[in-house]
């Protein structure tokens, strides 16, 4: 039987460092065609006081808070925190040197170790689809925000990098990048009906963006670094791939690449966390 693609042991070798998010953060980096730049657009769309307290959940290598260090109000008081010990040391170490202070704590989504309307603000960017009991994630989210407080959360849809998969399919059909996507569990599509379960004032922004990439090799890393790839791609069919990418490449100039991302933003309503 096939392991459901955000096991906790899939989901642990995926992230005990961050190497395998760097691979495919490269590729977004180099070849989006929006230059305004995601991390910039997300900082964007946070709107709070001057003073509120943060929990990021999945906070990865600290990006967001890195590409925006000059821009953070000094009465934000921020917690970072991920599942992952390895990448939550990475993000320590990314801002180490900022001006201004970070708490940061190892955090499961679906057990957060803080008390009762601790925050202001959650933000969970692109990580809410891999937590295996997305309604009790949400839950205690709601939980730890104080009334009128606001959920960040990122996410994909179901367009995303499509042609990209449309490459790896026949090599690889199987892989959970293919059989299960992500924005299948919690996406721009079916996000906004699952928050309204839990929170009130869902919105949904969108970032227009896509790829244009003239390289493979680029290509190749991201398809190998995503979940089950290890498994999926021996030597050869890594070849394959390769000479599937230089040929559409050389036909086309470049490989356009459908990106679909954005983000919700969702209130928590009365004291109780529960819709009027």
């Amino acid at each position: 039987m096939t392991e459901p693609a955000n096991s906790e042991r899939i989901l642990r070798e995926q992230y005990k460092d961050a190497s395998k998010l760097n691979a495919r953060a490269r590729l977004h980096a180099e070849f989006s065609t929006n230059k305004y730049g995601w991390m910039r657009w997300v900082f964007d769309q946070i709107d709070l006081p001057e003073r509120c307290r943060i929990l990021e959940l999945g906070c990865g290598p600290g990006w967001l808070w890195k590409e925006n260090l000059r821009r953070i109000p000094a009465g934000w008081d921020i917690t970072l925190s991920d599942f992952s010990p390895g990448i939550l040391a990475e993000a320590k170490a990314a801002l180490a040197d900022a001006v201004r202070a970070f708490s940061f704590e190892v955090v499961d989504a679906q057990a957060i170790p803080f008390d009762d309307e601790a925050f202001d603000a959650v933000i969970a960017n692109h990580m809410l689809y891999h937590v295996p009991d997305l309604d009790t994630a949400l839950v205690e989210i709601r939980r730890v925000l104080s009334p009128g407080g606001r959920l960040y959360a990122t996410t994909n849809g179901t367009g995303h990098m499509k042609e990209l998969r449309d490459l790896v399919r026949p090599l690889a059909p199987d892989l959970p990048f293919i059989q299960d996507p992500l924005p299948n569990l919690f996406g721009l599509e079916n996000g906004a009906d699952k928050l309204r379960q839990f929170f009130c004032d869902v919105a949904r922004l969108r970032y227009e963006d896509a790829l244009e990439v003239p390289k493979t090799e680029p290509l190749v890393a991201y398809a190998v670094s995503v979940r089950g790839a290890k498994e999926a791609f021996p030597d050869a069919k890594v070849i394959e791939l390769r000479r599937l990418i230089d040929k559409r490449i050389a036909s086309e100039g470049v490989l356009h690449v459908t990106k679909s991302a954005g983000l919700f933003v969702a209130t928590r309503a009365d004291g109780r966390g529960r819709r009027p």
